[in-house]
């Protein structure tokens, strides 16, 4: 894997990204923006799943303003996203926006766009220059003949020169497509071009199981060649799934570390208990132990359950409607099969609290 300690550091609030740092998880409210109740919710549940900087819509004032009461019941950095209107943006950032996200190429005229500059020069706020494949710009759709990796850095680079030129380079570039090896190809062309932090994302990838497998694959190679500093998994879904995404991905590649690894078989003729159901409520259970670094095995029956187990900080190895409960290769329980759950959350429960006496 590459290093990536060669991108230039900016300061989301008190979260960095670039140069080195721990790579940040993104997500994206979908509740209205002025309908600050909600989402402060949405955000404080973000927030519990482990997501590090929040962004959220702002297409039209009433959102702006509501930006200033949100922030106050928050604790994580907020970026406003803003297309079209730069007046938009401004008000963002006087209501407490601590990055903004513009497509310079919608937004307007330099007449425009220095305005917004001015501003976050004067607040230090970082702008987040984002270009989709959705929406790039006519005129170099037709040089290069169709949307192209190509013609996506060309879009980025050139609305990073517009910024400079105004006398700012506190940004970060995202370049995003659906296409996933497109996606790619654009962030192996603009890593060699530039050193401003990268936002890493496939977009709009679909719901949970294609955009998971889309996310997975875009985002687990770009990370692997040691390109990205922060990232988002785009999907049609509660964004609580973006972040379970996210940092699953991150702590495959071995870039974030904490959290609980499920292990489970994907069951066959021989499992004689509900392991697809026992499993899916272990996923969710184990999201409440995001503070524990630990391995969890959930197997279906005595072939290789035992073996998988005994690697496993925890695991529970399933019989005929019962399963044992076992602990570092040892079997420390033998509970039915409507208990193997709360026996792992006892025990769960009990590794916590013994770390937490240390």
């Amino acid at each position: 894997m590459a290093a990536r300690e060669h991108t230039r550091t900016i300061w989301v609030g008190g979260v960095p990204i670039g140069g080195g740092h721990p790579i940040p998880i993104q997500s994206m409210t979908n509740t209205k923006t002025e309908d600050v109740e909600a989402t402060v919710a949405q955000i404080l549940r973000l927030e519990a799943a482990g997501c590090d900087i929040i962004r959220c819509a702002v297409p039209h004032m009433a959102a702006a303003e509501a930006l200033r009461e949100i922030k106050k019941q928050i604790h994580i950095p907020l970026v406003a996203d803003i297309h079209f209107d730069y007046r938009l943006a401004i008000a963002a950032m006087e209501n407490g926006a601590d990055k903004i996200r513009i497509n310079p190429g919608n937004i307007g005229g330099d007449e425009k766009l220095k305005p917004v500059v001015d501003v976050a020069k004067a607040k230090n706020i970082p702008i987040r220059v984002g270009v989709n494949s959705g929406s790039l710009e006519k005129e170099l759709v037709e040089k290069y003949g169709h949307v192209t990796a190509e013609a996506l850095v060309e879009s980025a680079l050139r609305s990073v020169r517009r910024i400079e030129d105004l006398g700012y380079d506190n940004l970060a570039i995202s370049i995003k497509s659906t296409d996933v090896m497109m996606c790619i190809k654009a962030h192996e062309l603009i890593a060699e071009k530039t050193d401003y932090p990268l936002h890493v994302g496939i977009t709009e990838s679909g719901s949970v199981t294609q955009g998971n497998i889309k996310s997975g694959i875009g985002l687990g190679i770009i990370l692997y060649e040691g390109i990205g500093d922060t990232i988002r998994v785009s999907l049609t879904d509660d964004p609580v799934e973006e972040i379970a995404s996210a940092k699953l991905i991150l702590k495959t590649l071995g870039l974030r570390h904490g959290g609980i690894e499920l292990v489970s078989c994907p069951t066959c003729g021989r499992t004689q208990i509900d392991l697809i159901g026992l499993a899916k409520q272990a996923e969710v259970l184990l999201r409440d132990y995001d503070d524990l670094d630990l391995k969890v095995a959930v197997m279906g029956c005595v072939v290789n359950g035992p073996g998988e187990a005994r690697e496993a900080d925890l695991g529970i190895c399933g019989g005929i409607g019962e399963g044992l409960l076992i602990r570092k290769g040892e079997v420390i329980r033998k509970l039915p099969e409507k208990e193997l759950l709360d026996g792992l959350r006892q025990e769960l429960d009990q590794i916590r609290r013994s770390r937490q006496n240390i």
